[in-house]
């Protein structure tokens, strides 16, 4: 800017040619004017200084929000930690998201107290890994409490640059329960629907599995519902030799194949769907079932049950620890 304005450019071409304003041209021309070279050197910023905080204020932050919050309150927020410490709060948001912390969001998280769970993951996980030769690997849970929803207005449909749109309001008509068994080697799922969630009604279910593999060797994984061990269940199983139960550990359902599958399930078939009666609901199901199995997915498991088991004893140690 110097050198063009002693070559003779007017301050308005040297503005056009270094696409500076007209302001900055002549505030940069007079400090040269006023001081020589020197005073023409990059100048400290204006601007807010709150988020220039020292180290050991920065650490100090982060053990509040750490710590448990006053009484009264649920948790730490920026403007209560800001108003502790005497510094806005944007300046407290930016050193929590430096040190990746979110105090605002909550996660949920169950830890087995199963006592055999290190023994029950080896039996699950191996059979997941290896299974058994001519025999049949199945996953099987329920889905209970589906609802027959119907929303009070019809929805409006999908449209460029607006979303699906329904009611927030919506009317009951009742609910059913979804038995499933998952086929881990293939994918595909033999299913129930019933109004009911009993002991007879699991029984039912099984004795439909079995059919649909006669004569085959069946390993069911199930979970720790009552349904799963009544008297009339563990007479079947005496007179189906075949059958062998596999439960997995109390609070640890996710080691089932089979809660991926109702995950799926419930994103792609019953978000959103409007029903208004539980036949609708059961035919729903019924046509999901069929399209599923004309391509079913396998889950491939990878974790194996070792790393399983020490998560699990980190976990215990972290909860024994925890701070409360």
């Amino acid at each position: 800017m110097i050198l063009l304005t002693a070559a003779g450019e007017s301050g308005v071409t040297i503005a056009e040619k270094l696409d500076l304003s007209m302001v900055s041209v002549s505030r940069i021309r007079r400090r040269f004017i006023d001081g020589g070279v020197e005073a023409v050197a990059e100048r400290p910023k204006t601007g807010r200084k709150d988020h220039a905080v020292a180290p050991e204020v920065e650490k100090q932050i982060v053990e509040l929000a750490m710590s448990p919050p006053p009484a009264g309150r649920s948790r730490w927020t920026t403007r209560l930690i800001g108003k502790q410490l005497g510094l806005t709060s944007g300046c407290i948001s930016d050193i929590l998201r430096r040190n990746g912390m979110k105090p605002h969001l909550v996660r949920t998280y169950k830890v087995s107290r199963d006592p055999e769970f290190a023994a029950k993951v080896k039996d699950v996980v191996g059979l997941y890994l290896n299974p058994p030769e001519h025999a049949v690997v199945l996953s099987v849970d329920e889905k209970t409490s589906i609802q027959a929803l119907q929303r009070t207005q019809p929805p409006l449909p999908l449209r460029s640059g607006r979303a699906v749109r329904h009611t927030h309001d919506y009317k009951r008509h009742g609910v059913v329960d979804l038995f499933a068994a998952l086929e881990v080697a293939t994918g595909k799922v033999t299913h129930r629907v019933s109004d009911t969630h009993t002991g007879a009604d699991f029984l039912a279910f099984m004795k439909k599995v079995v059919r649909q593999y006669p004569g085959r060797e069946l390993h069911v994984f199930l979970d720790n519902s009552s349904t799963h061990g009544t008297e009339d269940i563990q007479a079947w199983l005496t007179n189906n030799p075949q059958v062998h139960f596999h439960y997995t550990p109390t609070s640890a359902s996710w080691l089932n194949e089979v809660e991926g599958f109702f995950g799926i399930l419930a994103k792609q078939s019953l978000s959103l769907t409007d029903f208004p009666s539980k036949r609708a609901l059961r035919d729903h199901l019924n046509a999901y079932m069929r399209q599923w199995n004309r391509s079913p997915t396998p889950f491939e498991w990878t974790k194996p049950a070792n790393a399983i088991i020490q998560s699990h004893r980190k976990m215990l140690n972290r909860l024994s620890t925890a701070v409360h």
